[in-house]
């Protein structure tokens, strides 16, 4: 079994057992096994982002290389398969894995034993202070999820008029419905592709984006499209305040990569079209926007996100509860009940998976970055 699974799961592999897949599907494979093997092929993928020589030149050769590439691409793909594969999957199913807040990106834990709740509300904190937001401030969330940072910000920051872009319609419909319950108003939730979707030039103050430009290809476009959503220093309130972009993206310390469907389960399953940013990636796309500052969250953080979602969804499943919501949404599609079980296999092995890999090296292989971005005028 150890041997097929690594098949399947392999990010080198370009093809994976029938029998792997369908032990996966059901949940067949204890989670020491999956563990174990995902530790080992976690390594394997380390080893491939290592250049042959220690020749520092073909590093950074290979990267612009990298860089140059994706200014021939569409700004984003795949991204119907993206939908299907997080953001329009049963509302309730994704609510019983998440805390209070419905944060689907890496959490925060200062102390270290922070409750699931409590490291929501540290991650979105830091974004309040890291962006410099206000209250009064025209703000954007650009990819917004389920509306955890949105919802956060109008309730925090009242005078402050909060829009936020989704290309989900579900997701649109649980914020608009978590809004009105309450008594947010100054909060707008729109649906649309960032690859066509246009704001009038210069209408925020702010622009948050939290995971979502792993979903992006051409951050050429992508920043100068962002870029003049924000308003230009002309109209900022003072030179010492202008308009600003925040990003929160999860990447590696030092090698972009693509995420290809022939690379295995994860990028077959979960981020179909997907990017894998290095730490570095935006300094190179500063054509219309100049980084005022950056950090790195260390992977810790992360893994523990992940372990907590993944104790939620075992909590919940005692009753079989996950797996019935599952079925019934996939009922209600027109789908075989049987594929909203696998759905719920498939996100305990993305929950388990993604907690050993960003757990890998005590957090300092792949972890979380931050930037913050003014508009070149």
């Amino acid at each position: 079994m150890s041997s097929l699974l690594s098949s399947l799961l392999s990010p080198l592999a370009t093809t994976a057992s029938t029998a792997a897949y369908d032990a996966l599907d059901r949940g067949l494979i204890p989670d020491a096994v999956l563990r174990r093997v995902i530790r080992r092929l976690n390594a394997e993928r380390i080893s491939s982002l290592v250049l042959p020589t220690p020749d520092y030149g073909a590093h950074i050769a290979t990267k612009l290389d990298y860089v140059a590439s994706l200014k021939q691409r569409q700004i984003a793909i795949e991204t119907d398969k993206a939908n299907k594969q997080h953001y329009e999957v049963d509302t309730g199913f994704m609510l019983s894995c998440l805390g209070r807040r419905a944060k689907y990106s890496c959490c925060l834990y200062p102390r270290g034993d922070e409750s699931l709740d409590q490291a929501e509300d540290a991650m979105l904190d830091s974004y309040c202070t890291k962006a410099n937001l206000r209250d009064g401030q025209d703000v954007l969330d650009l990819g917004c999820g389920w509306g955890s940072l949105a919802l956060y910000l109008a309730q925090r920051y009242p005078n402050s008029r909060i829009r936020a872009l989704s290309n989900s319609k579900t997701q649109k419909v649980y914020i608009d419905q978590t809004a009105a319950m309450r008594g947010l108003r100054n909060l707008e939730v729109l649906t649309g592709d960032v690859n066509t979707f246009q704001f009038e030039e210069g209408s925020f103050d702010r622009i948050l984006s939290i995971e979502m430009f792993e979903h992006m290809k051409n951050y050429a476009h992508l920043f100068h499209k962002v870029s003049r959503w924000l308003k230009p220093d002309a109209a900022a309130p003072s030179p010492e305040d202008p308009s600003l972009l925040f990003i929160h993206i999860f990447c590696h310390r030092t090698t972009p990569y693509h995420f290809e469907e022939s690379d295995g389960w994860m990028a077959q399953n979960f981020f179909s079209g997907g990017t894998m940013p290095s730490h570095d990636l935006f300094l190179h796309f500063q054509q219309h926007v100049v980084l005022q500052d950056m950090w790195w969250v260390n992977g810790t953080h992360y893994a523990k996100t992940c372990e907590h979602w993944l104790q939620k969804q075992d909590a919940l499943n005692k009753g079989a509860k996950s797996v019935e919501l599952l079925r019934q949404d996939a009922q209600k599609k027109g789908i075989d009940p049987s594929e909203g079980e696998k759905t719920f296999y498939r996100f305990r092995v993305f929950y388990l998976a993604c907690a050993e890999f960003f757990a890998t090296n005590d957090g300092n292989e792949w972890g979380v970055g931050h930037y913050l971005f003014r508009r070149r005028d």
